[in-house]
This record gives structure tokens, C-alpha cells and sequence, in this order.
């Protein structure tokens, strides 16, 4: 690969006709930093890159976000900035092109730096928005962008749109060429970034990151969020099992208060009982007594007369 020049500061205007030759020098430094027509290069071409629409930008800023949030969570790599650069030595010419996103794994050999204002390597995953507003258009994306970057090795290339009908996933197979990425269950999972994966209806859906809290296929939206709820529900139910704890706690000390209430009646019961029977055996005891009193009297009073009765 050619040591690209620096880009100029001021770029020159681009030619009316695109199929005037351009050298590669001359694209990096004139055409590269155009910011009011962003062109790429096909082997000496200029090639304007197509507007997307509005609704196939909705679905590519949702993308894009999603992948931030799988990024925050697993800082595998970095995406480019809007639009960067690459070169492709391909074996029958040379293009740079410039994906609408582009991804660079830490894991890749060419690492993207701050101050880089193109990439030096090959990206790791591809995202285009497809723009359909003519025939052309649409190959470039579909046809030649897609046969370009499988021979690069580009390992994935995702075409984005608003409809299904031009949506497109592909995952490079070890023969060098693209074969579609089977979606499992609605759902497109990725190879080059583990556990990255989205449901396909949802690029249309576009549900806010906070819907996607509970939703299994998202475990890397707002862990964070995902955290603090279970937290909270962890507390919420401990502070019901401890409030459970301590209404069984009170129940407990109420029924035996309850029991103890109850004993204390029983025993007031059986003292009174005892009380009761100790009067009737007091008085029984008097009256035996009594009785006993009287017994000894009349023996007494017997005894007297019949020694009355004996003396006279």
C-alpha cells in the first residue's frame, strides 16, 4: 500500500466530468476532504457517493447506536469516523472507499489512531446505507461494493435500509466470498463482534434503548440500567421478606402473650379453685371438729349420769 499524501487544506473543485482520470496522489489531497460532495475513487474514477433517504438514515442511526451501546459494554474496537477512507488493492485495480460506518477490532494488525483521517487497513465490519434513488445507485452498494469488499476481506458487510426487500448481511465464508448471515429466530447475529446481535424487525421498529431493558436478544443495552433494576428489586424484596419477618415476629410474641394471658387466667382459676376448696375443707374440718366436741360432751354427760345413777 502507497503512502497516502497529506490531505490538502483546501480542496480543489471537482472536475464537471467524473470520468476525466484522477490520480491517486490528487484524489488524497484535492478531492479526499470535500465536504460539500464526498467522492470515492475507483481506480482513477471519481465516484460521488448517493444520499440516502430519511427513513433509511432513521434505521442507520439506530444501528449505529445499538452497536455504541455493544461497544460501551464490550470495547472490542472503534468505529471511524463518518465516512473514512480505505484503500482496496484488489487484483485487477486499486479503489478507497468510504463506507457510511466503519469498524476497526482492537484485535485488528492496522490500528485506527486519533489523528487519522483515513484508515490505513482493512475494516473489520462494513455498514452501508443503501441509497435507491436509481439503479446505479443501488448496484454500487448491492453488486460492486459487496464483490469489492469480500475481495479486500472485509470479514462483514451489512447493506442498511427501510425496507426488507434491500436489506442485506453477509459474513465473509473462508473461500473469500460473502454468503448471507441466516438470521436465527428474526435475529442477525454477528461473527466478527461476539454477542452483538439485533432483531431484524427492529431496525424498522426503532424501540427506544429503554424498551430493550427486558428483551433477552439486547443483554448489552444500559447494563447499567439493567443493574440498578435489580437492585432495586432485590431491595424491594428484602425489605418485603424482612417485613414479612417482622409481622411473623410480631404474631409470634402476640400469640404468646395470648398464651401466656391464658395461662395466668387458667392458674388464677386453679388458685381460686384451691381457695375454694381450702374454705370447704376448713369448714368441714370445723364442723368434724365440732361434732368431735360434741361426741366427748355427751360421753362426758353419759358418763356423769350413770355415775349419778351408780351412787345413788
Amino acid at each position: 500500500m502507497s503512502t497516502r499524501p497529506a490531505i490538502a487544506e483546501y480542496p480543489a473543485e471537482a472536475p464537471a466530468d467524473h470520468a476525466e482520470w484522477v490520480s491517486e496522489t490528487d484524489y488524497w489531497c484535492h478531492y479526499y476532504a470535500d465536504a460539500d460532495r464526498p467522492y470515492e475513487w475507483n481506480n482513477g474514477r471519481l465516484e460521488e457517493k448517493p444520499v440516502s433517504d430519511q427513513g433509511t438514515y432513521l434505521v442507520y442511526l439506530w444501528f449505529v447506536e445499538l452497536l455504541r451501546h455493544y461497544l460501551r459494554e464490550h470495547p472490542l474496537g472503534q468505529l471511524a469516523a463518518l465516512e473514512m477512507g480505505f484503500r482496496l488493492a484488489l487484483p485487477d485495480r486499486t479503489v478507497i472507499r468510504r463506507p457510511d460506518l466503519g469498524l476497526v477490532l482492537a484485535a485488528n494488525p492496522a490500528p485506527l489512531l486519533p489523528l487519522d483521517r483515513s484508515y490505513h487497513g482493512i475494516f473489520d465490519l462494513c455498514v452501508e446505507a443503501l441509497s435507491d434513488e436509481d439503479r446505479a445507485s443501488i448496484d454500487r452498494d448491492l453488486v460492486t461494493k459487496k464483490a469489492e469488499y469480500a475481495a479486500a476481506g472485509v470479514p462483514e458487510y451489512y447493506i442498511l435500509h427501510r425496507t426488507d426487500g434491500q436489506l442485506g448481511f453477509f459474513s465473509l465464508n473462508p473461500a473469500g466470498r460473502y454468503q448471507p448471515i441466516a438470521p436465527v429466530v428474526g435475529v442477525i447475529q454477528s461473527r466478527v463482534l461476539p454477542g452483538f446481535q439485533f432483531r431484524i424487525d427492529d431496525l424498522k421498529r426503532q424501540p427506544d434503548p429503554d424498551r430493550l431493558l427486558d428483551d433477552p436478544v439486547y443483554p448489552f443495552v444500559l447494563p447499567g440500567w439493567r443493574e440498578a433494576d435489580r437492585r432495586a428489586a432485590a431491595a424491594e424484596a428484602q425489605a418485603a421478606a424482612a417485613e414479612a419477618q417482622t409481622a411473623a415476629a410480631e404474631a409470634k410474641a402476640a400469640a404468646e402473650a395470648e398464651r401466656a394471658t391464658a395461662e395466668a387466667e387458667r392458674a388464677a382459676a386453679e388458685f381460686e379453685r384451691a381457695a375454694v376448696e381450702g374454705a370447704r375443707a376448713a369448714k368441714e374440718a370445723e364442723r368434724a371438729e365440732a361434732a368431735e366436741q360434741r361426741a366427748q360432751a355427751a360421753e362426758r354427760e353419759l358418763a356423769r349420769l350413770r355415775a349419778q345413777a351408780a351412787g345413788d
